[in-house]
C-alpha cells in the first residue's frame, strides 16, 4: 500500500515526537551524584537551648495520609524540643529521592486539609536565620481549639521553592537537564494561639539548629545559595 505524502509527514512527525519525549525524560537521579542523606544523625537531639522532648511525636497523621507519605518518602524525621523557658516546636523533616510529578513534596497546606484541619493565612515569607536568609511559607492550621502556626519550605534538588509553580518549575529544569531530583520538606510548628509569637519562636528555633549543623552538611537541608 502506497503512503500519501501528508501521511508520511503525520508518521514523522509522531517518531519524532516519541523521540524528543524519550530524551526529556531523566533518568538519572541526582541523589545517586551525592552523599547518602540520614536525617536522623544529621539533625542533633540537643543544641544551644533545645533539646529533645521524648514525651510527645510532632505529627499528628492518620492511617490513611501515613500510608501515602511513605510511598512519597524515603526517609521522614519527627521530632519534639523543647526550652528552657518550656516553648515547644515540633520538627518534621521528610525526604524523597524521586521528585518525579507522582512522587513529589506534599505541601502542609494539602497534608492539614486531608486530615480536616482548616488552613489559612498562607504567605511567602524569608526567615532570618543565624546562617542567612531562608525563603519559607507560613500558614496557621486549625482544629477545633487546636491553633498550629506553621513554618516550612522545600528543597527540589538544590533549590528552596515557595508554592506549587516554583515546585514544578525546579523539577522541569532538573529533568532537563536529564536528573530526577530529589526532595526535602522543612516544617516547624507551634501550638499556641499567638501567631507572631509562635513565628518568633520558630525562627529562633531554626536559627539555632542550623548553627549546629555541621556547614558541609546544610546545603542538604536549605540548599545552595543564589550564585
Amino acid at each position: 500500500m502506497k503512503l500519501s505524502k501528508s501521511s508520511i509527514v503525520l508518521c514523522v512527525a509522531m517518531l519524532g515526537s516519541v523521540a524528543a519525549t524519550k530524551a526529556l525524560t531523566p533518568t538519572t537521579a541526582l541523589s545517586t551524584h551525592q552523599e547518602k542523606i540520614d536525617l536522623d544523625k544529621l539533625i542533633p537531639q540537643q543544641f544551644g537551648d533545645w533539646k529533645l522532648d521524648p514525651n510527645l511525636a510532632a505529627a499528628v497523621v492518620n492511617p490513611d495520609v501515613l500510608n501515602s507519605l511513605n510511598e512519597i518518602y524515603s526517609q521522614t524525621l519527627s521530632r519534639t524540643y523543647i526550652n528552657r523557658q518550656g516553648e515547644r516546636v515540633m520538627l518534621s523533616i521528610a525526604y524523597g529521592d524521586n521528585q518525579s510529578r507522582q512522587l513529589q513534596v506534599h505541601r502542609p497546606e494539602v497534608c492539614y486539609s486531608a486530615q480536616g484541619f482548616g488552613v489559612s493565612q498562607l504567605e511567602k515569607q524569608v526567615l532570618q536565620t543565624s546562617i542567612g536568609e531562608i525563603p519559607v511559607m507560613r500558614l496557621v492550621a486549625q482544629q477545633g481549639t487546636r491553633v498550629e502556626p506553621i513554618t516550612y519550605w522545600v528543597l527540589i534538588g538544590h533549590t528552596v521553592v515557595r508554592g506549587n509553580v516554583e515546585q514544578g518549575m525546579a523539577r522541569l529544569r532538573y529533568g532537563l537537564s536529564g536528573f530526577i531530583a530529589d526532595g526535602l520538606l522543612f516544617r516547624v510548628s507551634t501550638i499556641s494561639g499567638d501567631k507572631q509569637s509562635a513565628y518568633a519562636t520558630q525562627q529562633a528555633f531554626v536559627s539555632a539548629l542550623m548553627t549546629s549543623v555541621p556547614g558541609t552538611q546544610r546545603p542538604r537541608l536549605v540548599g545552595m545559595p543564589a550564585t
